[in-house]
């Protein structure tokens, strides 16, 4: 079994996420977010889906980055894509 390195569950379906050339032991995906998804630099909620950045700060929405006055909002979605 593994142990979780968040909440220090020692499960046996845990799982690994390497990122970074760090790999990473969780027991559940609310663990995971919680120790790797960043935060709204506004709101401070965690930001599981997308999110937006600008100048390398990262908001949960194009919403919190114009109320931090944020200009030049870049998203992802159209991005070109190898296959």
């Amino acid at each position: 079994m593994a142990i979780c390195e968040v909440c220090g569950n020692d499960y046996e379906m845990a799982f690994e996420v390497n990122t970074q050339n760090v790999v990473h032991v969780f027991d559940s995906f609310e663990c995971a977010i919680h120790r790797l998804a960043p935060s709204c630099e506004h709101c401070r909620v965690r930001i599981v889906g997308k999110g937006v950045e600008v100048n390398g700060h990262w908001y949960c929405s194009g919403h919190c980055a114009r109320a931090e006055g944020q200009a030049g909002i870049v998203d992802k979605i159209g991005s070109p894509t190898t296959a």
